[in-house]
């Protein structure tokens, strides 16, 4: 593929980031001025007269509530049908799989982020004050294999090295990671702590690091066009593993 040209699929991990942010901020800005949730710039001696502005709470309440089910839901589902996270995930995958010698490391990039994908339905569709329990687990299956997830794709970033951008995406990847490490641990002490302003600080910042992390994923996708291939059955086809394989020896990827 030519480098001057990129392939339209480097807008896919894009249009998630920017598509999800966005819509957490309309929860955000709709739920303070509903009255539910302090300001995120409130200082931590006003009046505990309203909560403090974590995403879950900000996205507790009618109508927030309703366009926070529907961010999560759009976020983690393409067409109803296909997770757009696992959409992202299964590429990746794909794009690494004839490239990387030992394929554990790919293979548990992909459970991670199908695990953390799973947990974004739970925060869509349980909200904390219906369902805490399965709310909180959805939480923990999001920060805690996302986290996973980044790591995991910074170190393949770095080995894979696709087109010779693994240094300059990989060290921005790793930032990401040590941040995202970062703010998952302190946000968890602020909680313990009930130091609850600045720990919703903290998750807002978390949560805006992780959707930055998907959007670099455009570097890479830039490179490859994938394509669906419907052919008629024939007795001596290819298995699916054996035409990435050879898909591999192109500068397009065909699944």
């Amino acid at each position: 593929m030519d480098g001057k040209k990129c392939s339209v699929w480097m807008f896919l991990p894009l249009v998630f980031t920017l598509f999800t942010s966005a819509g957490l901020w309309i929860v955000y800005f709709i739920a303070v001025e509903d009255d539910k949730i302090l300001p995120l710039n409130a200082g931590e001696r006003k009046p505990v007269v309203k909560h403090a502005p974590y995403i879950s709470i900000a996205g507790d309440d009618p109508p927030a509530s309703c366009v926070f089910s529907q961010v999560m839901n759009m976020a983690a589902f393409l067409d109803s049908a296909l997770f757009l996270a696992l959409v992202v995930a299964v590429l990746r995958f794909i794009q690494l799989k004839p490239k990387v010698l030992n394929p554990w490391l790919n293979i548990s990039g992909l459970v991670a982020l199908c695990l953390a994908s799973f947990g974004m339905t739970l925060l869509g569709n349980f909200q904390l004050k219906n369902d805490e329990e399965i709310h909180n687990v959805g939480t923990s299956l999001t920060f805690g294999f996302g986290t996973l997830t980044c790591w995991i794709q910074a170190a393949l970033t770095l080995k894979v090295n696709i087109k010779n951008e693994g240094r300059k995406v990989g060290i921005p990847r790793v930032i990401l990671s040590a941040s995202i490490t970062l703010c998952v641990v302190l946000y968890f002490i602020l909680m313990a702590q009930n130091i609850h302003m600045y720990a919703a600080r903290v998750q807002w910042g978390l949560v805006m690091c992780f959707l930055s992390y998907f959007g670099t994923f455009a570097v890479e996708f830039r490179h490859y066009r994938y394509e669906i291939v419907c052919s008629e059955y024939q007795e001596n086809f290819l298995s699916f593993s054996e035409s990435l394989s050879e898909a591999s020896e192109y500068q397009t990827d065909q699944v």
